[in-house]
């Protein structure tokens, strides 16, 4: 995987989804936020509405679960993950995948949580 390429978390999403380790979509991540097996991170695309930001970061702020901006929209989100419809928002159930999603975004600079 190529560093400092903002393709390069996209397709580290795309591989936790083909290893079946994600949750797609915000009311599916805020579900999952309140259950036994928490995600090791969630991930939001750059052009989330105000009030998904909001509803994101409060449910990771309660449940104590990282919470990052990705470098990319809804849309390629969504092809990332394979999906048609714009995707807001995914969690990644698997800490090895986490790490290399969080480790792709690292590599970009220091990335806001929202």
């Amino acid at each position: 995987m190529r560093m400092n390429d903002p393709a390069a978390v996209l397709r580290a999403i795309g591989l936790c989804r083909k290893a079946g380790r994600v949750v797609i979509g915000t009311d599916a991540v805020c579900e999952a936020l309140r259950g036994r097996e928490k995600p090791f991170g969630v991930f939001a695309a750059n052009d989330v509405s105000e009030n998904t930001e909001k509803r994101l970061r409060d449910k990771c702020a309660t449940y104590g679960v990282p919470l990052r901006v990705l470098p990319a929209g809804g849309d390629a989100l969504a092809h990332a993950l394979g999906k048609s419809a714009v995707t807001a928002a995914v969690a990644v159930t698997d800490e090895n995948l986490c790490r290399l999603v969080n480790g792709a975004l690292s590599s970009l600079g220091d990335r806001e949580e929202l």
